[in-house]
């Protein structure tokens, strides 16, 4: 077969086995990943792409059984080689059931281990040649850190695509939670700039009087508590990406810096005059709506074209409902592992019932949900474990929405009574940010 660059995850507690099994595979040219559990091997799957898992049966929390089904079921393109000591045909037959390619048994040669990894890498390549070709087509449901396979899923993608390899400047549009730092972080990380700086400033959480500095950087002096020279988010980014969220908090004088940086790709430190070149590209994100702020005059209109070269405009998950079951897959798996240690499922009620919800609070609030789910759930995650805000709404699925807003509106008010106006306590028990109740009590 001639060098080898496959990548091979291999899983299993007992250290020994993972050294020799390592030592193994990179004399054969294999690029190898290991896992002392199978918590660990859920991390490296999402995260790297394999392309075979090498994995024991027997081990502490969560078996290898439980690996090879999930595996089979969220990434059915990778074979799976077992190795077990405990030879017997009803195992044989379990973990071909799971979906195992092929068997070893312990103790083992490094020839005997080099055959099965050859049988299950051709066995998946063969597999591959029969799968039918997809035209123009991706069949991924995911893209960076993103989920989804909707068409508005899609139609972002398809823009980071044609964008991820340049340094045009992108402004991301979309209500709180839907997911606009996620998408900053998809341009950056998968185009050809992706291992230069991705600094992310969020322009909302920085005092107004000190954006200008934190951004440009200030000279020794230039105000009190300047003790040093020091660069800003400008410099660190300088030759990547520098992602300004909440670009529509920035104050004026900061947003007229901002433009000459954009249109000389120069910056000047607070306190200085000396003009330093920079190279980067800025991805910038609201949910404003920057053509009322325009008109109010609290935006730049010679900024917003600046930032507009192209434009992404995230929709909110209630635009986008046939993803919510790969997000709540997702999130089930994220915190089903880091809370149970174990993968965790949901009864079909439940999933219909986030599926009929309208997510104001968008993925943050699903994934607020799915996280005290999980917290609450006693095996399968069902209606119980959801918070009682949620079932309230549920229960009217036919309501108009002037009567969904309605009943919403006296839940909000029982809640700040319950919590004697405390908005801070009702923003949490209601799941979503201040800023939401805020605009909700408005």
């Amino acid at each position: 077969m001639g060098l080898q660059k496959e990548n091979i995850l291999i899983v299993d507690d007992d250290i020994h086995i993972l050294e020799l099994l390592q030592r193994h595979l990179q004399s054969l040219n294999y690029h190898v990943y290991q896992a002392v559990s199978v918590k660990q091997a859920l991390y490296v799957l999402h995260d790297s792409t394999i392309d075979l898992l090498i994995t024991d049966i027997q081990m502490p929390e969560i078996d290898g059984l439980q690996l090879l089904k999930y595996t089979a079921e969220h990434y059915p393109h990778i074979p799976k080689l077992v190795i077990t000591g405990y030879p017997s045909v009803d195992d044989a037959m379990s973990v071909i059931k799971s979906g195992a390619t092929d068997y070893l048994t312990k103790p083992f040669t490094k020839e005997e281990l080099k055959q099965a990894v050859h049988r299950s890498l051709d066995c998946a390549e063969k597999e591959k040649q029969k799968q039918p070709k997809q035209k123009n087509k991706s069949i991924s449901s995911s893209y960076g850190q993103m989920i989804g396979s909707s068409a508005a899923f899609e139609k972002v993608t398809e823009i980071i695509e044609r964008v991820k390899d340049n340094k045009a400047t992108v402004l991301i549009q979309g209500e709180s939670g839907t997911g606009k730092e996620l998408v900053a972080r998809a341009i950056h990380f998968s185009g050809k700039f992706a291992k230069a700086p991705f600094i992310a400033v969020n322009c909302g959480a920085i005092p107004e009087n000190l954006l200008e500095s934190e951004l440009f950087g200030y000279t020794k002096g230039a105000f009190t508590g300047a003790n040093e020279n020091r660069n800003g988010f400008f410099q660190a980014a300088n030759n990547g990406t520098l992602f300004l969220d909440e670009i529509g908090n920035a104050s004026t004088a900061v947003q007229s810096k901002l433009l000459r940086a954009l249109q000389e790709k120069e910056i000047t430190k607070v306190g200085s005059q000396k003009v330093e070149k920079v190279d980067l590209r800025i991805i910038a994100a609201t949910n404003n709506n920057l053509q009322e702020d325009i008109t109010n005059k609290s935006f730049r209109e010679d900024l917003y074209y600046r930032l507009t070269v192209v434009q992404i405009n995230v929709p909110p998950l209630r635009e986008r409902k046939s993803d919510i079951p790969l997000l709540v897959e997702q999130f089930i798996k994220k915190y089903g592992v880091e809370y149970k240690d174990r993968l965790l499922q949901i009864t079909d009620e439940a999933l219909e019932m986030l599926q009929r919800y309208h997510w104001q609070g968008n993925i943050r609030e699903l994934e607020n949900v799915i996280q005290r789910a999980v917290i609450m759930s006693d095996g399968k995650i069902d209606i119980k474990d959801f918070p009682d805000y949620l079932k309230y709404k549920i229960e009217f699925p036919d309501a108009s929405f002037a009567s969904l807003q309605q009943m919403e509106k006296e839940y909000i008010l029982k809640v700040l009574a319950a919590t004697n106006n405390n908005k801070t306590k009702a923003a949490e028990i209601l799941q979503i940010d201040r800023k939401t109740l805020r605009q909700k009590l408005k």
